[in-house]
């Protein structure tokens, strides 16, 4: 019995876990049941497919030109792109080398975007052609495999997508392109970097790649689930990057912005660099707590931005006695534009660990600036009896309106606009809501901040019915419009092939014209200004705009550069000045908002053509553009970058200036940067490559001067002396240097970059000082103008005081776009000439000469006849 018992348990477990087996069994058939093939086929003879794509091909190469055996990259791909679950086949490529010899290159794209690439040898000398073919490509319906390399498909969270219509994407080819191979001739790679053998610090930049093997950490576990960096790498690829804009258009208006790449002061708010050890040469985090390191508003020169958390608990006492200890989650401080002094810090919000119904007290992060305005302006207004005007710090959100004071932090007001949730800030004292009433009707609510009404009914201004349930962001507030466009996506497909354009009066509230485009924005490049709506399209390299008023084409623009003109940046373009500007893989451009004119387009030529695979005009290699730009002042702020970096990050990206009007570059320094907030002559810049903050601008200097002796004689020369030195809390102590060695400078000192530059070619010059000297009698002598020595700050020059008296020498330094001017004073005093000596005069000697000569003669001839006389005498005795 006791085995049957046994027996019977086993079977019984046996028949459980095959059914369990048989369970998991079916649902796997069921989520993958009818797979089809991920590649496409081509079109079957008598199909006709459910939709028809037109296609667009891309072809570019780099370097070009490039020496002979020295390998080029090679891009291809096809517009629009595939869904996640899918890929094109039959890519070929076909190579005619100088010598008519024909390659043939076939291959497939890969999933969800429809680009491939490779690397060929440049094995001849001469001219190249190249072509890319795409023979069309057909998707039947229905289910699909998601890889699970696919970084698109983990991002959504797919394994399968069905498709209930099928999909051709028609054939396409490009034109032969030219590839130029030079005998002789070397595309420069980029140099490698030797381990430091210097003092150097953390983080580590990641332009020096071939530091990782020095840069592990003790202890190493391994990376974090999902890959390195967890969640930060998240972040890097879909960054909020539009959060701390305060205009729609990127222009920020009546500020000064810096025109030089010194670094006035930085602050560290995250770890970066390269992580090293077994992660080798990737760096992390790009991105800081989830949102950029800059301030979200400068005032009165002073900056207010939300930091991480600081250690420690707050105690907060309960109404009943009770003490809850309190985690801050995070700080909203505001320091000093141009030194970065902390003037104070406060909790934004808090967590507690105390009772359940209160676990979270938040005081929101103001992002605009509110001027106050006297009483009877606006309805609910206060009445403001002081002088001059109330300025105060607003957050609008969460069904509130809070106030700030900007000088001490403290709220200064909470106010309910309920049942309104936020609203979009536009205007000093205005802001606009859409509220929802159900059953697809919306109201558009004009309402005021100025004031301390505690009700929403006493702050509207306007009340219209509202087509949409939400309001855009692209708005032409001057025009009263706001414009919304959307991809249309055919049923049972993820090709978006088509846009609707809708346009509504912010006045009337009604929609007042609807259109079909035929094909779809680049997400991001959509700008409403000077009563026109514009955006880049994708594929076809040209920009649209639409009049506001009726929906009319305006114009249509002239073509950006082939072939990475089919690539914008998602959240790239600006307008300001008359121009609408647009970033893109390839650069710059700029257009006129008139007529669609090209003004003009800057390029980023890679430092070595290796290192990225864009290129502009004529096939230089560029670095790409990503991310927002900021306009101010007569300049554009842009950054290079992409949209998913690759690991390890390109080398050579940096942050560049350029002249809004005429697309010169005014200063470009090395670095991954994000143009944040630009104000009194400073821009507020993030480093996503190394967690630093840094900001721009002209800084402190200090000059001073000696003299080797500061008591001389008339005739006598003097050695005048001294320094120009930065005072900025970046670098305090250094040596001030040109404009036109700064950002070597700045590169060599917060960038470990060589002193001498990347090839080592450069050589760092330093500032004019101004020598004066000013006489008792107030006559005034230009010693003249020296450069100091551009590695000490030092300077050193003789002088001759030209008169007695006591001299006044000043040494000025003018200052320049890095540098505000200063100036040092020395004294001197100038005596009599010295007196000359008298030599007296003195009888001529008697010469003892002849007297002493004969002397001698007379004693050698007494000596002569004595040695005669004895050798005589010895003779007569024998």
């Amino acid at each position: 019995m006791k085995n049957a018992k046994t027996t019977l348990i086993c079977l019984t477990a046996l028949l459980l876990a095959s059914t369990v087996l048989m369970v998991i069994t079916v649902e796997a058939q069921n989520e993958y049941m009818n797979m089809q093939e991920s590649g496409s086929i081509p079109l079957p003879s008598g199909v006709t497919p459910d939709v028809t794509v037109d296609t667009h091909a891309g072809l570019s190469f780099r370097p070009n030109p490039i020496g002979v055996n020295q390998i080029f990259l090679v891009n291809i791909w096809i517009i629009p792109s595939t869904a996640v679950s899918q890929y094109l086949t039959g890519f070929k490529v076909t190579i005619v080398k100088p010598n008519n010899e024909t390659k043939i290159i076939t291959m497939n794209s890969y999933y969800g975007d429809a680009t491939a690439w490779f690397e060929y040898i440049a094995d001849q000398p001469g001219i190249w052609k190249l072509k890319f073919e795409f023979p069309g490509g057909y998707f039947p319906a229905g289910n699909y495999s998601v890889p699970p390399e696919s970084y698109a498909g983990f991002a959504m969270g797919l394994k399968v997508q069905s498709f209930t219509k099928s999909v051709y994407y028609k054939p396409v080819s490009t034109e032969w392109r030219e590839l130029k191979v030079v005998e002789g001739y070397t595309a420069q790679s980029w140099p490698q970097t030797p381990l430091p053998t210097d003092y150097w610090t953390r983080p580590a930049n990641p332009v020096n790649r071939e530091w990782w093997p020095i840069l592990g950490n003790y202890p190493w576990h391994g990376p974090a689930k999902g890959g390195p960096g967890g969640e930060a790498l998240w972040n890097q690829y879909y960054p909020n990057t539009n959060k701390y804009w305060s205009s729609l258009y990127r222009f920020i208006p009546w500020v000064q912005a810096p025109n030089t790449a010194h670094i006035v002061w930085k602050r560290q708010d995250a770890i970066g660099g390269i992580i090293g050890g077994d992660l080798g040469q990737d760096s992390l985090p790009l991105q800081i707590s989830g949102t950029w390191n800059f301030p979200s508003i400068i005032y009165g020169g002073r900056c207010y931005q939300i930091v991480a958390s600081y250690g420690g608990n707050v105690k907060i006492y309960a109404a009943k006695g009770g003490v809850w200890n309190w985690y801050p989650t995070g700080l909203w401080r505001c320091y000093d534009l141009r030194t970065g002094e902390v003037y104070w810090e406060r909790p934004i919000s808090v967590t507690a660990f105390g009772p359940p119904e209160q676990q979270i007290v938040s005081m929101p992060e103001p992002t605009a600036i509110e001027y106050y305005v006297p009483s009877g302006e606006v309805p609910g207004a206060e009445a403001w009896t002081g002088t001059g005007t109330l300025i105060s710090l607003i957050h609008i959100g969460n069904g509130r309106l809070i106030k700030y004071d900007p000088f001490t932090g403290i709220m200064l007001g909470n106010y309910s606009i309920a049942p309104l949730t936020s609203g979009t800030y536009y205007r000093n004292g205005y802001a606009l809501s859409v509220q929802a009433l159900g059953a697809g009707n919306y109201r558009l609510i004009n309402w005021t901040t100025f004031g301390g009404t505690a009700s929403i009914k006493d702050r509207i201004i306007t009340n219209k019915t509202w087509p949409w349930s939400s309001l855009p962001s692209t708005i032409d507030f001057n025009a009263g419009i706001a414009v919304s466009m959307s991809a249309i996506t055919p049923p049972g497909t993820e090709v978006q092939v088509e846009s609707v354009i809708r346009a509504a009066s912010l006045k009337t509230g009604e929609e007042i014209w609807n259109i079909t485009f035929n094909g779809i924005s680049m997400f991001g490049t959509e700008c409403a200004d000077h009563g026109k709506f514009a955006f880049v399209a994708r594929g076809v390299c040209r920009a649209y705009a639409f009049n506001l008023n009726d929906g009319s084409l305006a114009w249509e623009s002239d073509p950006l550069d082939y072939p990475w003109g089919q690539w914008l940046s998602y959240s790239g373009c600006g307008s300001a000045y008359g121009l609408l500007y647009e970033l893109g893989y390839d650069g710059v451009y700029a257009f006129n908002w008139n007529n669609g004119k090209l003004v003009w387009k800057y390029e980023a030529p890679a430092l070595s053509p290796y290192e990225t695979p864009y290129t502009g005009r004529n096939g230089t290699t560029v670095y790409s553009f990503w991310g927002p730009l900021l306009i101010a002042d007569g300049k554009v702020y842009a950054c290079n970058g992409e949209h998913s970096p690759s690991q390890p990050l390109t080398r050579g990206w940096g942050l560049h200036c350029i002249n809004a009007t005429t697309g010169k570059l005014i200063w470009k320094i090395m670095g991954v940067f994000t143009p944040g907030a630009v104000a009194d002559g400073y821009l507020a810049a993030g480093s996503i490559q190394d967690g630093y903050m840094y900001v721009f601008g002209k800084g402190k200097s200090s000059t001073s001067i000696s003299v080797s002796q500061d008591m001389v004689a008339k005739g006598s020369t003097v050695l005048i002396k001294g320094s120009v030195l930065d005072m900025s809390p970046a670098q305090p102590g250094t040596p001030c240097v040109s404009k036109e060695s700064m950002e070597t400078w700045m590169e060599y000192l917060h960038m470990q970059m060589p002193i001498d530059g990347l090839w080592h070619n450069e050589t760092i010059t330093g500032v004019p000082v101004t020598l004066t000297a000013i006489a008792e009698d107030n006559s005034y002598f230009n010693i003249g103008t020296v450069v100091t020595d551009g590695y000490s700050g030092t300077f050193g020059v003789a002088w001759t005081p030209p008169k007695e008296g006591k001299y006044k020498i000043i040494a000025s330094f003018a200052g320049d776009d890095s540098y505000g001017s200063s100036s040092a004073t020395t004294w001197i005093t100038v005596g009599p000439p010295p007196k000359e000596i008298e030599i007296p005069e003195y009888p001529t000697p008697t010469d003892y000469t002849p007297i002493l000569t004969a002397l001698a003669i007379a004693i050698i001839v007494v000596a002569i006849l004595v040695v005669y006389d004895i050798i005589t005498v010895r003779k007569l005795r024998k």
